[in-house]
């Protein structure tokens, strides 16, 4: 098969602090690396490609996504529902807004989801199964892997961070959905734990429960947790090493790429336990139900070595299963097979 030219379409690398634009980092870090002779990637071009695969739903893309500019394949990184808790907006433009992002996923002939969970959502908005494409996401261990403790208590000094403490991370934008107001009820009840939140209002004014956020985030309600802001992601490896344990006790997610950052670094990870998590971490992390649950978890982990170096071992786990090589050959078979149909195609007319 020829050499096939794919033009990746994003924004999302253009605000710090979002999922979305590491997720696309990766998967075209990923494409150059080890498909680099299969395929030549594009950024942003405005020439006609085989493949045109649209990574985020930017307004200017959405009249690009044109049948004769090449095969339209798209990454579904969220559901309309699932922006609830993320922005809030009037509620005829969040209408709008929702019907505007279904129409551009029905643009594509391909919808690729990062967990498998979200093609039944899918359908039942009308997307066609034979569709929908499931290939998780992907994080390069030359971005994220252990470093030495001396590095480590460098990056707790710089945050004034007590070098002795146990300390637990929380991780991505600041919003009602990702549960942060959960997050410092946790810190709260553990005085002698230190708490961490990498992450700030990516969205500003219109991320949903923004007044009373900013006022946690300005006035944090113990002094035992600190909000760090947006922090870029070229730093992130440190602030992941520096932590002993990642917590998310999100109530709505995808495939957050913090997870498999934190697994790829080597360290656990507790999550609210939400079903879209047991098809793709294969039960290998940490799970709660309420702020009760967090709260034992994490001092269990912080006391009980060998329950601390189990929850490690399954973050190893997790890391082995999205080996670069696998999801990078899930890529070539997508890419290829999808234009051999559309020369297949071609031949019968």
């Amino acid at each position: 098969m020829k050499k096939l030219t794919v033009n990746m379409l994003s924004k999302a690398d253009s605000v710090d602090g979002q999922g979305v634009g590491s997720a696309y980092i990766e998967q075209v870090n990923l494409i150059k690396e080890l498909l680099s002779e299969e395929f030549e990637v594009r950024i942003n071009s405005r020439k006609k490609a085989d493949i045109v695969h649209v990574h985020s739903v930017n307004f200017g893309f959405y009249f690009r996504f044109k049948k004769r500019n090449g095969i339209r394949v798209m990454y579904c990184h969220f559901l309309p529902e699932t922006l609830d808790g993320s922005i809030k907006l009037p509620k005829p433009i969040f209408w709008i807004f929702k019907k505007y992002v279904m129409s551009f996923y029905k643009k594509a002939e391909y919808l690729v989801v990062v967990n498998p969970i979200f093609k039944n959502d899918l359908i039942r908005h009308g997307v066609k199964p034979e569709r929908i494409i499931y290939i998780p996401n992907y994080v390069s261990k030359d971005n994220f892997y252990p470093i030495s403790k001396d590095e480590s208590l460098e990056v707790r000094k710089k945050y004034n961070i007590d070098p002795n403490k146990f300390v637990v991370m929380g991780c991505g934008q600041v919003q009602t959905r990702k549960g942060v107001l959960d997050f410092v009820e946790v810190a709260k009840n553990n005085p002698d734990i230190e708490f961490v939140w990498c992450g700030g209002f990516s969205f500003a004014k219109i991320t949903d429960g923004y007044k009373e956020l900013k006022e946690v985030v300005e006035n944090p309600p113990c002094k035992n947790i600190k909000f760090l802001g947006i922090i870029p992601r070229t730093e992130m490896n440190q602030m992941f090493n520096m932590s002993d344990l990642l917590f998310m006790p999100s109530y709505n997610e995808l495939f957050p790429m913090s997870i498999l950052e934190a697994c790829s670094v080597g360290k656990p990870v507790l999550l609210r336990d939400l079903e879209l998590y047991k098809d793709i971490l294969f039960h290998k992390y940490q799970k709660g139900n309420d702020n009760n649950e967090f709260s034992n978890i994490i001092r269990n982990l912080s006391t009980d070595k060998d329950l601390y170096n189990q929850a490690l071992e399954d973050s190893k786990y997790i890391s082995n299963y999205y080996s670069k090589e696998n999801v990078a050959n899930l890529w070539k078979e997508f890419y290829q097979g999808i234009y051999q149909k559309k020369i297949d195609a071609k031949k019968k007319k």
